[in-house]
């Protein structure tokens, strides 16, 4: 696995979960002295240039959790109001790529946005009206509801908190990330059952 496309997760001084970033944001944040700790795996150790006047090099340890004293640029803070913006990836990988109509797993490229209660019916696109559903059910319910269509949902959709909604964002979360961010999971998230 190439290193330097790992994540890092940041989070606020308190633990909160804020956002990913990469090992160049991680470094500017450790030389602006914005990180309070960090904690998870040495992920790299990155090497800067030669101190003229000292003869010594500077170097900054990058681990996969840091923690920094503002939470500037990440858009989620603590308002418990705060809803998570909805886009295909979070969506699916929200559902495990498991389309809740046939319960088959498929790819990303095999996958749709079905609202329950369709547009057409005054249904919204929003968290708690949309499913992942293969192509094939998607087309098969068309601009009808599960029940219009005789279809039953497997699942019920839920909208994301922040640590959830952080976690559907990461590309490659590493086991300590995980564990980290599942400790912010509400405990009846159903993401819990899903990544056992």
């Amino acid at each position: 696995m190439e290193i330097y496309h790992l994540q890092v997760l940041r989070t606020d001084a308190s633990g909160m979960p804020l956002e990913w970033i990469g090992y160049q944001e991680a470094a500017k944040l450790y030389h602006l002295g914005q990180v309070a700790y960090s904690c998870g795996t040495h992920l790299y150790t990155l090497h800067g240039g030669i101190n003229a006047k000292t003869g010594r090099r500077s170097i900054i340890e990058v681990n996969s959790i840091i923690a920094t004293y503002h939470q500037h640029g990440s858009g989620y803070g603590t308002d418990p109001n705060y809803i998570p913006p909805l886009s295909n990836p979070a969506l699916f990988r929200r559902d495990n790529n498991l389309c809740l109509y046939c319960g088959q797993h498929f790819g990303q490229g095999d996958l749709s946005r079905d609202h329950i209660t369709p547009i057409s019916q005054g249904g919204a696109d929003i968290w708690n009206n949309v499913v992942t559903a293969c192509k094939r059910c998607n087309n098969h319910k068309a601009g009808r509801t599960p029940e219009q269509a005789g279809m039953q949902l497997l699942a019920i959709p839920f909208v994301p908190t922040h640590a959830e909604y952080i976690y559907l964002q990461g590309r490659r979360v590493l086991s300590d990330q995980m564990e980290f961010l599942k400790a912010h999971f509400p405990r009846k998230s159903p993401l819990h059952q899903r990544l056992r």
